[in-house]
């Protein structure tokens, strides 16, 4: 990855942002930096955070020679399986399914079986603890937020906005449209990790049988 698709600013004295072109080269980054500090190549990092097309890297000695580095780096796609599968069970009783099929110009069954059926990667992990937003549905699937946010989103519901699918781990507002829901325990504090999804993790959504 070189040229345009990746710029580095300086934040303060030790932290650089790496901005890229999408969502998928910041997931593509993300994964190779973990890479790399896995196998001891990597400079010193305290902390990696990505985001939606950045990742923040704190803790870095010399933000300069570290940013000249990155754009020399050949930035390998995103690889299937790299990461553990967590099976999330969910009843598509969500209350905006029916919105959402619409959407798609698809039946309700039709769009539960496209959401069950694809692989989701969290890309990045804000809005609550716990809160993952995830990518896998085709860009043909991204639907717009609500109109009008509701002012108490259930915990457990599961949700699409965008691009991406998240779960809420707690009572909310929220603007995403609700097809699902799920008893996960998506943060836990007596959990080690407490978070149930981290950036990197893979995920599917298994339908459960409605109550």
């Amino acid at each position: 990855m070189t040229g345009d698709a990746l710029r580095t600013l300086p934040v303060g004295d030790n932290a650089l942002l790496v901005e890229l072109d999408s969502g998928e080269a910041a997931e593509a980054l993300h994964a190779e930096l973990l890479r790399r500090r896995a196998a001891g190549t990597l400079p010193p990092v305290r902390e990696i955070v990505p985001a939606a097309r950045t990742v923040l890297l704190d803790g870095v000695p010399d933000p300069q020679s570290l940013a000249a580095l990155l754009t020399t780096w050949a930035i390998p796609p995103l690889e299937a399986g790299a990461h553990e599968t967590v099976e999330i069970a969910v009843r598509y009783d969500g209350p905006d399914l029916a919105e959402v099929a619409a959407l798609w110009q698809v039946s309700r069954e039709e769009a539960v079986r496209i959401h069950s059926s694809a692989e989701f990667r969290v890309a990045f992990c804000g809005f609550a603890p716990g809160f993952g937003y995830l990518t896998g549905l085709p860009e043909r699937y991204a639907v717009p937020r609500r109109a009008t946010p509701r002012t108490s989103v259930p915990a457990g519901s599961v949700a699409l906005a965008g691009p991406y699918t998240g779960v809420y781990p707690r009572s909310s507002p929220g603007g995403w449209q609700l097809i699902g829901s799920t008893d996960a325990a998506l943060w836990d504090p007596h959990r080690e990790p407490a978070a149930l999804l981290s950036p990197g993790t893979r995920v599917r959504f298994v339908e459960r049988a409605a109550r």
